[in-house]
């Protein structure tokens, strides 16, 4: 936990409360069902929550914002980010059954307010977003036609709407294919720990 707080120091007693009982509530679903990765469990809030938490360090999304995650496996990056912008609308998406059951879990647990959790593919999802966010869950051309047509035409924050995307190593060919729509922030810019260095938030306008 002093890692969240430490970059992140003005979070109220109650966000303090719900980053805290994320790693019981994982620790104890990881011994039933494999959620995430055994080795990762020791550097859970590097690794995983430090690391959705990276998108928040290049946008600070507004009050009433809609948020797709597509991919979002346990609960990453959309719940960290859901505790953190409490006036910011989830919704968090995988095809795996089991996955949707933690995420709905672990967000009823920590009481959020701000999350729906659905078993859906990308493709299948008929709501217009003001950003959809993921962490690689595939190489980003073939993410961009999942959800191209899923974003609102307004933008009301302080990056237009799009894709955010975390993604780590060298992006240079995938990212060709999108010219100028596409801009990336390095995270180790914002994160002193090693694992960051050559981790970004990859920013896709719609």
């Amino acid at each position: 936990m002093q890692i969240i707080q430490e970059y992140f120091p003005d979070l109220s007693e109650k966000q303090n409360e719900q980053f805290a009982q994320l790693l019981p509530l994982y620790q104890d679903w990881n011994s039933k069902i494999n959620v995430i990765s055994r080795k990762d469990m020791e550097q859970f809030y590097e690794h995983h929550v430090l690391h959705s938490l990276g998108i928040a360090k290049v946008i600070e999304f507004k009050p009433g914002t809609k948020i797709l995650d597509v991919g979002t496996g346990g609960g990453f990056p959309g719940i960290p980010l859901a505790i953190l912008f409490p006036e910011t609308d989830f919704f968090l998406a995988d095809s795996i059954g089991k996955k949707i059951k933690v995420v709905k879990t672990v967000t009823e647990a920590i009481g959020l307010k701000n999350v729906r959790a659905e078993q859906i593919r990308a493709e299948e999802i008929k709501e217009q977003f003001d950003f959809v966010v993921s962490r690689a869950v595939t190489e980003l051309p073939v993410f961009y036609s999942w959800v191209r047509n899923k974003f609102r035409k307004q933008s009301f924050n302080d990056l237009p709407n799009g894709i955010l995307y975390l993604k780590g190593g060298d992006l240079t060919e995938e990212l060709k294919p999108f010219g100028g729509k596409v801009k990336t922030f390095e995270l180790k810019k914002y994160f002193k720990e090693e694992f960051f260095e050559t981790k970004k938030v990859v920013c896709l306008r719609a």
